[in-house]
């Protein structure tokens, strides 16, 4: 009896701590994305004003729009790609869905076939898929999983890849103008709080990656650091240049 609750405890063990993080869901990689695109793109954008030696006004206004701007083309971009990709997923299960209503048996034996380079016995690997296409809509999941690498139950959203890049995008690229807006009247508020931003940004993306948090976080520091100090160079050089 000791036995048997001991087996059991370890599977509840195992089952609670064998879990995986949703991947597909559509909201992380544009909510990431648009958060460090906004804080590197408005970061280098008001960098690069602020180099030419403009007014503090100026500055602002130019933040403001690239945030604006920045939000509802990553938000368009996102839908659209999303979209796309999922329209081209529907229309492929379509074919497959097709397929198996026209010809049961040969998509019966392509299944079996494939469990069978899997080394599963041809006896076995047949009755489990006869077993499996009992259910057409089974069959379909099952076609799908193997043969496109995809879940026809969890396609990511348009819509919430599209509100999480824009809600994203619009807090990443807000860090750089707030020291402005709060009445700050020189660029190394704007740069320190953008930077410390850029590193916590790359810091918590290690938490759903293999990464440590302050290689991930160095990482990002360092590339929106460079993006801003080559474009405040170029809006140094152009503003001396005009003016």
């Amino acid at each position: 009896m000791a036995l048997i609750e001991t087996e059991a405890t370890l599977h509840e063990a195992h089952r609670d701590n064998h879990t995986h993080r949703d991947v597909n869901g559509g909201w992380l990689r544009p909510a990431v994305f648009g958060a460090m695109d906004g804080l590197v793109s408005n970061l280098a954008l008001i960098t690069g004003v602020a180099g030419g030696s403009v007014g503090q006004q100026t500055i602002v206004l130019t933040g403001l729009a690239g945030l604006a701007a920045g939000a509802f083309s990553m938000a368009a971009g996102e839908y659209t790609s999303v979209a796309s990709q999922r329209e081209l997923v529907e229309a492929e299960l379509a074919v497959e869905r097709r397929e198996l209503r026209k010809h049961p048996k040969d998509e019966e034996a392509e299944l079996a076939a494939l469990y069978e380079s899997r080394g599963v016995e041809p006896e076995l690997a047949s009755e489990v898929a006869r077993q499996l296409s009992k259910d057409p809509e089974q069959a379909l999941e099952i076609h799908a999983r193997e043969e496109l690498g995809i879940d026809p139950g969890d396609l990511p959203s348009p819509t919430v890849a599209a509100v999480s890049s824009f809600g994203a995008f619009a807090l990443g690229a807000l860090l750089p103008v707030l020291p402005y807006l709060l009445g700050a009247s020189s660029l190394w508020p704007a740069v320190l709080l953008a930077l410390l931003g850029l590193f916590l940004c790359g810091a918590l993306v290690a938490k759903v990656t293999a990464r440590t948090w302050w290689f991930s976080g160095l990482r990002q520091l360092a590339l929106g650091g460079a993006a801003a100090g080559v474009t405040y160079a170029l809006g140094a050089l152009f503003g001396t240049a005009i003016g």
